[in-house]
């Protein structure tokens, strides 16, 4: 009878017949990215002997909070561990470094590989766009399955092959509703902006979940993968996020509760460290420890915890931080050389980029130093007041140095929340984010190739403001299928994927640096058709043009979410939000 333990944060273990998975198993008791992240709850209580006794490990993607080093290090032997296969070498190349002698097994795309000899098996399933290097992974054990999505941010269509690839039913779809990223949580926003930015990213991820739960219909929808503590005084000051009035992450509780509100036919539930379900009756054991643990706790009950985990982790804590010393008086020409070689590895991305970008960086050895990322050549020189940057970075030596050394990627840094950001215009530049996070030719170059080599043959027809406009079919930026995943209002096209938002006159992203939507305006079309929802994911519905209508409605944003009250936003019919529409995915 298989069984799902789930270990915290986005880590499951599956128990089969004959075999045992752990997939994206987050333990290290240091927590991650600079000592700054810590699981939320904790999940130390759980016996790592039991835990780590596994045959295969599942590692999605090479953030520190699913790829752990130290489960790792203490793995069995006989432990394979299974990664997708990205474009570009550094996940694999961190992965084996980290895995010893220990055997690395690439799993492509939508390949189902072997688990057992009784018929179970894994694949992964990676976001669209080369852009980012997030997959889910789908598990069938023992007949019943389990969609992994952790990070990413599946398409509809995807989340619906994974179903008919199973055998046409998901056991358990495990979903990231939290989101955890660098904005707007590190970005210089006076409060009334962090707190519009933040509600808005929230329904926006529960949006995301809603809508990828519904075309799916799983068994058992878990919201899980977030969101962490911080427990180092640094960053101690960012547990506000975890508030579930006005924080800026949803916890999966809060995330359970606003689901069954907006899909009460759905089956959702939440589990915390050492809770276990049976994939054959559904039967849930909940693990004593986790139990007096809610994420509903009133603050100062939240805070009583976080000091006792705090607490029990300051030594860990302060050996991680002694471990990254100040850096040396060659810090600034390391640093040139490091945007140098960035610089060279694809003129397609300076393209996209051409901005200046300023780094504040403080302590030993700093300074203001600007970074004109352009074609032809990139530039790296003291920062002159006369230079008005679009963006800037303030982060301390000791971390910028982790990065130049090669210990830590930019976008752990970024992660980290150990520094602060601010751009002018307000405007994200997702290239900017790609060029430091993949830093390798080949990752760009599958970049290059994917954004100009799209194919805008199939297309659709979209309604605004009594104008018709024929737009191609999926969105030029991670490819979402916009007849069924996105909104229009106000003569704007809004995919909810990643919020990207694109003015159907002149195809422009308007909330964002981003390739331009190939729109149209028609003079007429026929009446509204819609893909047929038993279209099976893998077949387009009509290589031809056909007129689709997309919602334009605002929602309700349910009162325990707090937040303004009287500003419209674009959502999809039966969803919810009296915020503005969110920034983009970041």
């Amino acid at each position: 009878m298989p069984k799902v333990t789930f270990l915290g944060h986005a880590g499951l273990a599956v128990r089969a017949t004959a075999f045992r998975l752990l997939a994206d198993p987050w333990l290290a008791p240091t927590g991650a990215f600079l000592g700054a992240w810590h699981q939320y709850p904790r999940n130390d209580h759980l016996d790592l002997a039991e835990v780590l006794d596994a045959d295969w490990v599942a590692v999605s993607h090479e953030h520190l909070d699913h790829f752990d080093p130290w489960v790792l290090e203490r793995l069995p032997a006989r432990t394979r561990i299974l990664i997708p296969a990205y474009p570009g070498p550094a996940f694999r190349e961190r992965i084996r470094r980290a895995a010893g002698a220990r055997q690395v097994i690439e799993v492509s795309p939508w390949k189902k590989f072997p688990l057992d000899n009784r018929g179970s098996w894994i694949t992964a399933i990676p976001e669209l766009s080369p852009m980012c290097h997030d997959a889910a992974f789908l598990i069938v054990a023992d007949g019943r399955s389990v969609l992994h999505c952790n990070d990413a941010r599946l398409t509809a269509a995807q989340a619906r092959r994974a179903k008919h690839l199973a055998g046409g039913r998901l056991d358990l779809m495990a979903l990231q509703t939290s989101g955890a990223s660098w904005h707007p949580i590190c970005y210089e926003y006076p409060p009334e902006e962090m707190a519009r930015v933040s509600l808005a990213k929230r329904i926006a991820k529960l949006r995301a979940a809603q809508r990828l739960v519904r075309q799916t219909a799983p068994e058992l929808a878990v919201p899980f993968a977030g969101p962490p503590c911080f427990l180092d005084e640094e960053v101690a000051g960012l547990n506000w996020v975890l508030d579930q009035e006005d924080g800026a992450f949803c916890d999966p509780e809060a995330s359970v509760r606003w689901l069954r509100e907006h899909l009460p036919n759905q089956a959702f539930d939440h589990f915390q460290p050492g809770d276990a379900v049976e994939l054959d009756t559904g039967a849930v054991t909940r693990d004593p420890v986790s139990a007096a643990f809610s994420y509903a706790w009133s603050p100062a009950d939240r805070t009583a915890y976080l000091e006792r985990y705090a607490a029990d982790r300051k030594e860990l804590v302060a050996g991680v931080l002694a471990s990254y010393p100040e850096p040396g008086p060659d810090l600034f020409e390391r640093f040139t050389e490091h945007f140098r070689r960035l610089g060279s590895l694809s003129d397609y991305f300076l393209e996209q980029i051409a901005m200046t970008v300023r780094f504040e960086v403080t302590g030993p050895n700093g300074g203001s130093w600007d970074v004109d990322l352009r074609p032809g050549a990139v530039s790296v020189a003291e920062a002159r007041p006369d230079v008005r940057p679009q963006y800037r970075i303030t982060v301390a030596g000791r971390w910028l140095d982790t990065v130049l050394t090669g210990r830590l990627a930019w976008e752990d840094l970024l992660i980290s929340f150990r520094l602060s950001l601010y751009r002018d215009p307000d405007v994200y530049n997702d290239h900017l984010v790609g060029l430091l996070k993949h830093a390798n030719a080949a990752a760009l170059r599958a970049v290059e190739e994917y954004e100009t080599g799209r194919d805008e043959s199939e297309r659709i027809i979209v309604h605004s403001a009594g104008r018709n406009f024929d737009i191609p079919r999926y969105c030029p930026h991670a490819g979402e299928d916009l007849s069924i995943g996105a909104v229009v209002r106000d003569g704007q096209i809004h995919c909810l994927a990643h919020n990207f938002a694109f003015d159907l006159a002149t195809g422009q992203c308007v909330n964002a640096r981003a390739a331009a939507l190939g729109s149209r305006p028609v003079d007429a079309c026929a009446a509204p058709v819609a893909p047929s929802a038993s279209t099976p994911a893998s077949t387009p519905a009509s290589a031809d043009v056909s007129a689709v209508e997309l919602p334009a409605t605002a929602m309700d944003v349910p009162a325990s979410f707090g937040g303004p009250t009287s500003v419209d936003a674009p959502a999809p019919v039966g969803l919810a939000a009296t915020v503005e529409s969110p920034a983009p995915v970041e």
